[in-house]
């Protein structure tokens, strides 16, 4: 009797914890929605982005100090606590031995946390970021396929405005915004129950409505995530019943909702065109989906053919992509001036291989040898082309 076919196994929906600035308590938030994900019945796990300063095995009581073990297939078993799986450099490191890397190996460390990592079947992958938006933000977000992000902010109008900016860079990158949380809201008094708005109060919930966002809800002070971190058991293990404990589990119910994937290409994919291995398949256009995703991405003898959610066809001759490029080798990258030349551009260019680059443009390669082309979906859509009814 034929064995059936073994079932597909499906990528986790990955969602990243961001925030403007440091001190805002983003890896608290991360460790106990996770947990509270985690007890609710779903697959979790963490990957601990920021390198150079790994806070979230302590925060969970993980103090192994032998190196992960390695899988058959050589893979790294993260480690475990509280039903959430984790990855982070300081399972890598001694316990006070700083990180000192250059951008190339962040890039590197932050590729195998996720991709050479035996997570085994996840529903959740939370990427808890470093305070910002510099390197590991923009190298995550132009390598994984994000669900979305989550940005954390105090009430305090500093925090608020860096937090926006926050915002802005995922935007930019089609990195969606899942929502924002309020941390540090205000101050529970313990003995009389009196609430003090320490950094003001409602600036989160303002900021998530001026810019058209999800409030996901805003967590107290609480003393004792002082100490429950210290002791790494998070607070919705410790004090369940405590206000803040009810709002992680707020954040944690909001962010186990599914995130509808029609309407876009799945990515990552690496599509080879001379034996179509690779090609992503193409999906049905969510009725109100981001304008800008592809909903289709097709080649012929003519050119590249993209079709995109809110409708949109275009036919683009590879000749015109090539021209168009904006890496360095293409583009003075202070002017902005063309460097290359269009009469050196053969007539009968081809494309080879075409990549995604994050959830916001495409990478491709030409029967030139040039493959350092990055194509924002803006500026495909943009380009002049033939539609669709003209060829």
């Amino acid at each position: 009797m034929a064995k059936p076919d073994p079932q597909p196994v499906m990528a986790p929906r990955m969602i990243a914890i961001s925030s403007g600035k440091g001190g805002v308590g983003k890896s608290t938030v991360t460790v106990n929605v996770a947990v509270a994900l985690a007890r609710s019945g779903l697959r979790v796990g963490i990957v601990d982005a920021d390198i150079y300063g790994p806070s979230i095995p302590g925060m969970l009581g993980i103090t192994e100090n032998a190196p992960p073990a390695m899988s058959p297939d050589r893979k790294v078993i993260p480690s475990e606590a509280f039903g959430v799986k984790v990855i982070s450099m300081a399972m890598l490191s001694d316990d006070d031995a700083p990180a000192i890397l250059r951008g190339p190996m962040v890039t590197k460390y932050l590729q195998m946390f996720v991709r050479q990592v035996d997570w085994g079947p996840l529903d959740l992958l939370l990427l808890d970021l470093p305070p910002g938006t510099g390197d590991i933000q923009l190298t995550l977000a132009q390598a994984f396929p994000l669900t979305g992000a989550v940005v954390v902010s105090t009430p305090q109008d500093v925090s608020l405005k860096i937090a926006r900016r926050g915002l802005r860079m995922m935007e930019q990158v089609n990195v969606p915004i899942l929502g924002v949380v309020e941390n540090m809201s205000g101050f529970t008094c313990p003995s009389c129950g009196s609430v003090t708005h320490i950094f003001h109060q409602g600036g989160g919930e303002a900021i998530a409505k001026e810019l058209g966002v999800r409030f996901l809800g805003n967590v107290p002070l609480d003393p004792a995530v002082v100490d429950t971190g210290d002791e790494g058991k998070p607070l919705v293990i410790s004090a369940p019943d405590g206000p803040a404990a009810m709002a992680y589990r707020g954040i944690a119910a909001a962010l186990s909702e599914g995130t509808a994937s029609d309407g876009d290409l799945s990515t990552p994919f690496a599509w080879t065109i001379a034996d179509g291995s690779g090609k992503p398949a193409p999906v049905a256009a969510a009725p109100g989906g981001v304008p800008d995703r592809l909903t289709l991405l097709d080649h012929d003898q003519a050119g590249l053919i993209l079709q995109w959610a809110d409708g949109k066809e275009q036919r683009l001759a590879p000749r015109d992509l090539r021209i168009a490029c904006q890496c360095a080798k293409c583009r003075d990258e202070m002017t902005g001036n063309r460097v290359l030349a269009p009469d050196a551009v053969p007539l009968g260019i081809a494309i080879t291989r075409i990549w995604s680059v994050g959830n916001y443009a495409l990478g491709m390669a030409f029967s030139d040898g040039h493959d350092t082309g990055i194509y924002t979906f803006g500026q495909l859509r943009e380009m002049q082309g033939a539609t669709l009814e003209d060829v």
